[in-house]
């Protein structure tokens, strides 16, 4: 174990989680509201800082602002390019409070937007005006969640260098509030049937136009209620869900089709960074190559630091 992957349990934070996840949602919509289609929601992520989650900057009009969650000193801090910087303090608060903090912070700076006022991807929403039941945050726990996601980015980042092909930032979606990185085979996939909660099907079939091998990380809450690593192939090719990856601790949840590793496995590990691109590298050979991908024009070695890679 290493204390640069800190411990975070799920449970004791989960009604904070759930708060923070709203929060970002909120600030996240402001950059979907003012950012052209990117293919696959690209444009409305979150992206890791050195302080915590950034939208990097936003268009508004010929200039532009930026919102960044500081997850050390907990402040949402709203910057322009023009020098302005407004903040407030992140602490336990309502949704709602936090929604009206956030208007009148982009007044302050003179970039209001409308933005659409119901989260998305979470089961019997509330509009986030009238959300007046998430109310936690637990700095500390907040804070160690940044601390993991600071790891798993840097290890997401050196396995995202292994592929020649179409592939994903690492960021930070904040409709299923997971990090993740996504490699695309350049097919055409068969039309995603849709259905997830209060997000449009037409978002989740654009979202899944192509074939891909995705991994990512949730907090908890997802198809588990702990901390965990995930991976999954849309479409999913036959034997998919019956093949070996690893390393051992990790399975096939049947329920989200999804092979998960818990992240306490990594976080014990004797060589985290090994072990988690284990479980990446692996589940992604399992994706591409029972799907036949091309692979000898899309896998390569992982990038080294300085060096150009071969012709």
């Amino acid at each position: 174990m290493t204390e640069s992957w800190p411990d975070i349990p799920f449970e004791p934070w989960k009604e904070s989680c759930a708060t923070l996840h709203l929060w970002t949602q909120i600030v996240g919509k402001y950059r979907l509201a003012r950012t052209p289609w990117i293919n696959h929601s690209w444009h409305a992520t979150f992206y890791a800082t050195s302080r915590g989650l950034t939208t990097a900057l936003i268009p508004t009009g010929n200039q532009g602002v930026q919102f960044d969650f500081d997850l050390i000193d907990h402040n949402l801090i709203g910057s322009t390019e023009d020098g302005s910087c407004k903040s407030f303090a992140l602490q336990p608060m309502t949704v709602a409070e936090f929604y009206n903090r956030f208007l009148a912070l982009t007044d302050e700076l003179g970039v209001r937007t409308k933005i659409h006022g119901t989260p998305n991807e979470v089961a019997d929403a509330v509009s986030f005006e009238k959300d007046t039941i998430h109310a936690s945050y637990d700095a500390d726990a907040v804070n160690r969640f940044w601390r993991a996601l600071v790891q798993i980015d840097r290890v997401f980042k050196d396995f995202r260098t292994g592929f020649l092909g179409k592939v994903s930032p690492v960021h930070l979606f904040w409709g299923s509030f997971d990090l993740a990185v996504t490699r695309f085979s350049g097919r055409t996939a068969p039309m995603h049937p849709g259905g997830f909660p209060a997000l449009p099907d037409a978002v989740t079939r654009e979202a899944y136009s192509h074939e891909v091998s995705s991994a990512g990380f949730w907090p908890g809450g997802g198809p588990v209620d702990y901390p965990a690593f995930y991976s999954y192939a849309y479409p999913a090719p036959e034997g998919f869900s019956s093949q070996r990856v690893t390393p051992d601790e990790a399975f096939f949840d049947e329920k989200s089709g999804e092979f998960i590793l818990p992240y306490s496995v990594v976080r014990n590990a004797a060589d985290p960074d090994q072990t988690l691109l284990g479980f990446l590298e692996s589940t992604y050979d399992v994706a591409a190559g029972l799907a036949d991908w091309d692979r000898a024009s899309l896998d390569c070695p992982r990038g080294l630091i300085g060096v150009p890679r071969p012709l």
